[in-house]
């Protein structure tokens, strides 16, 4: 598979419920949450491992599923490269701000705030630090010019420092089991491949192709692609997978429209033995700014373990026989061609500026597409995999699809 050519070549309740809608909505702005909605039985092809260099032993594509599911790994430590190519226009670093607008959903303004810093991901090319040591110990560094952001995880506390405005952030970790609200932005290989696998079903062809080495270690390829690419905008995705411990080591996202990977994240750098327990120490720097997270806010920033062993099954909040999860998405389509449409609440299109800097409906109809149809009239905002329809009667219709598949969804509603 193209996506691994360059493997060798690189270093490696409702208070409102439309707002509550707003927000669910906001983790379609990371593209493989939306892979991952449709998710439901698995249906695999057994092919086997070509044979290639490293010369590891034949496994097919279910052994390699169950592989990764059995995995125990939550010790770890290693660095992370990540590019995202979404095709987004430049807009100086609004695109970034208006999703992190979204994920927070009015947040507590804090730079160091977790939900709203990690959306940066969604574009651009950035380094992260990671490590793990067990479910209650995890630390992620996102490296950036002349600065750092550190978000940390040890036992009940979370702790985000952002070192260029000199802000923390401290929040509490979900306890006793409770899982929060999860609204983790996908950083490391295996939080991709996490998603991905949701989004196998009887419309996907699962494969392995052959092996690689990855940060040193032997890997299998693990390829999941649409079995009827019409309609999708997803052309492929490649896992290397660690031979010795099933752990997700790499993740690229290939469009249908070909061209660069969407998502290209992989280790360059990885060890499994435990980290130093200094490397979860965290005491404020003296001057900092800290903010405590909002009482109803708690658990939500808890970072997962490292292991990448989570349950492959889809979430129970989306049924496609019901049609509305409780979160008020409903799912139209099956599996790559799955998308979530949901009522925003407001009428007459798109959002209009009340700070006198112009007319932001202008703006940002400029740089979405007009439609009409039975629906209405709407205008559709694309990028190179995840694609949206907002109607002026504030509707939206989203997901890893066409255009017209947006179109055809809205008039219909099937």
């Amino acid at each position: 598979m193209a996506p691994y050519e360059s493997d060798d070549s690189r270093d490696a309740a409702e208070a409102d419920g439309r707002h509550s809608v707003r927000r669910k909505a906001a983790r379609y702005v990371v593209p493989v949450a939306v892979v991952g909605v449709a998710a439901a039985t698995i249906g695999l092809v057994p092919a086997l491992a070509d044979s290639g260099d490293p010369h590891l032993p034949k496994i097919t594509a279910q052994q390699l599923i169950e592989k990764i599911a059995k995995s125990d790994v939550e010790r770890l430590s290693g660095t992370v490269r990540i590019t995202t190519d979404l095709g987004l226009p430049n807009l100086g670093g609004l695109e970034s701000s208006l999703a992190s607008g979204a994920v927070k959903g009015g947040g507590d303004g804090s730079s160091a705030d977790p939900t709203s810093k990690l959306t940066g991901l969604i574009s651009g090319t950035h380094t992260l630090r990671v490590a793990a040591d067990g479910p209650d110990r995890q630390k992620l560094s996102l490296i950036e010019n002349a600065a750092e952001y550190n978000l940390i995880h040890n036992g009940k506390d979370i702790w985000g420092y952002d070192s260029k405005s000199n802000e923390v952030y401290h929040g509490t970790a979900a306890q006793d089991g409770a899982k929060g609200k999860d609204r983790k932005v996908p950083a490391t290989p295996k939080d991709f491949a996490d998603e991905a696998l949701k989004s196998v079903d009887d419309t996907t062809s699962v494969t392995v192709d052959g092996t690689a080495q990855v940060a040193g270690r032997d890997a299998y390829k693990l390829v999941i692609e649409p079995k009827h690419a019409s309609g999708t905008t997803v052309g492929a995705i490649s896992i290397a997978v660690d031979s010795k411990t099933g752990m997700p080591l790499k993740f690229t996202l290939t469009p249908a429209s070909g061209g660069a990977a969407v998502v290209d994240a992989g280790f360059t750098q990885v060890s499994f033995a435990a980290p130093a327990a200094s490397t979860f120490d965290f005491t404020p720097p003296k001057g900092a700014k800290i903010t405590e997270e909002k009482d109803d806010k708690a658990g939500e920033h808890g970072l997962k373990p490292g292991a990448p062993h989570q349950d492959f099954t889809p979430p129970k909040d989306f049924s496609q026989d019901k049609g509305l999860g409780k979160d008020g998405v409903k799912v139209i389509g099956k599996g790559w061609n799955s998308i979530a449409a949901f009522d925003t609440g407001g009428k007459g299109g798109l959002p209009t500026s009340h700070s006198g800097s112009g007319d932001l409906s202008g703006f940002l109809g400029s740089l979405g597409d007009h439609v009409s149809g039975k629906f209405g009239k709407g205008t559709v905002f694309s990028t190179r995999l995840v694609n949206a329809l907002m109607t002026d009667d504030g509707k939206v219709y989203v997901g890893a699809v066409t255009k017209d598949a947006l179109v055809k969804a809205a008039n219909t509603g099937r």
